[in-house]
């Protein structure tokens, strides 16, 4: 039997790159799999970006939420009662090619790589250069030295949280692959209860990803196909927030992973060192207008932890 698969789309006014990214899904439907569904979950938007998706050949469900869920949980809303074998969370800002679904499914599929929950594709900006975005589990150590910026001052010496030192041209076995095109087995995916919902957005991936591997399944990266991934997307629109609900989901994977000294120190260098360096990085880059920014997604930090 042909493997079934559902594409879970979260959308907040992202405009029409929605309607772009659903369009693109025929480009990439093949003989060797059903395409099961197409759901979208729409956190409130304002800006008509689910309007004219009705012409769409696909079989779409469009949920609508009052107010907006976030990532996470507005994710588990489109995962909910699926019956297919695979599920691929999908960012609006994203484009698919002819092999982008077949590839992923292929080797998922494959008895020999049952130790794979995980797959993710290359991906490609604007430029059609390849995005370097697998990424490292962090640790205690890690968390801190990126927080202080040390992985940009010396590269060599500290590891960043992306896998920039690799080029990304060929299939390997990571961490974690982004979000933005994130291929997990559904069985997995409801062993795990799904994404952690205390993430609005922000490191949730980085979260099922490790939950993933002590489940004993891995993540692969596949470079025998990709999709365009505009980079950035609705966030850009919202910049402090969007630091906001970084800063506040990297506490968040602390508090849960690491002990609870490791988490304080760490909350402690994100809350009163982090700022400073910030700060001083917009300064130096001649950019004032980022400062404000830092200070209001700050403000909102320090209510939250309070």
């Amino acid at each position: 039997m042909q493997p079934k698969l559902d594409v879970i789309i979260v959308n907040w006014n992202s405009g029409t790159l929605l309607s772009e990214c659903i369009g693109s899904i025929n480009n990439a439907v093949q003989n060797s799999f059903y395409l099961n569904r197409v759901v979208v979950i729409d956190n409130a938007s304002n800006d008509g970006s689910l309007d004219n998706l009705e012409n769409i050949n696909l079989p779409l469900t469009i949920i609508r939420n009052a107010q907006n869920l976030g990532f996470a949980r507005a994710c588990n809303q489109g995962a909910k009662a699926s019956e297919a074998d695979y599920l691929l969370f999908l960012n609006p800002d994203t484009r698919l090619f002819s092999n982008s679904l077949s590839v992923p499914i292929s080797f998922l599929n494959k008895k020999e790589n049952d130790h794979f929950g995980i797959a993710g594709i290359q991906l490609r900006d604007d430029k059609n250069e390849i995005c370097r975005n697998c990424a490292r589990f962090p640790s205690a150590y890690t968390m801190i030295t990126i927080s202080l910026g040390l992985d940009r001052l010396f590269p060599k010496l500290f590891s960043a949280h992306f896998l920039t030192e690799w080029d990304h041209k060929e299939s390997k076995e990571v961490d974690q692959v982004m979000g933005s095109f994130l291929m997990i087995r559904r069985k997995l995916f409801e062993q795990l209860n799904g994404y952690d919902e205390s993430y609005f957005v922000y490191f949730e991936d980085m979260d099922l990803s490790f939950r993933a591997r002590n489940a004993g399944k891995k993540s692969i990266y596949l470079a025998d196909a990709y999709i365009y991934h505009k980079g950035g997307g609705t966030t850009e629109q919202i910049k402090a927030n969007r630091l906001f609900y970084y800063l506040r989901s990297k506490m968040n994977y602390s508090k849960k992973h690491f002990t609870i000294f490791e988490y304080y120190l760490i909350a402690a260098v994100i809350l009163f060192i982090e700022p400073l360096i910030r700060i001083i990085d917009q300064l130096l880059k001649g950019s004032i207008k980022g400062v404000p920014e830092i200070a209001s997604a700050y403000k909102m930090l320090f209510k939250s932890f309070r």
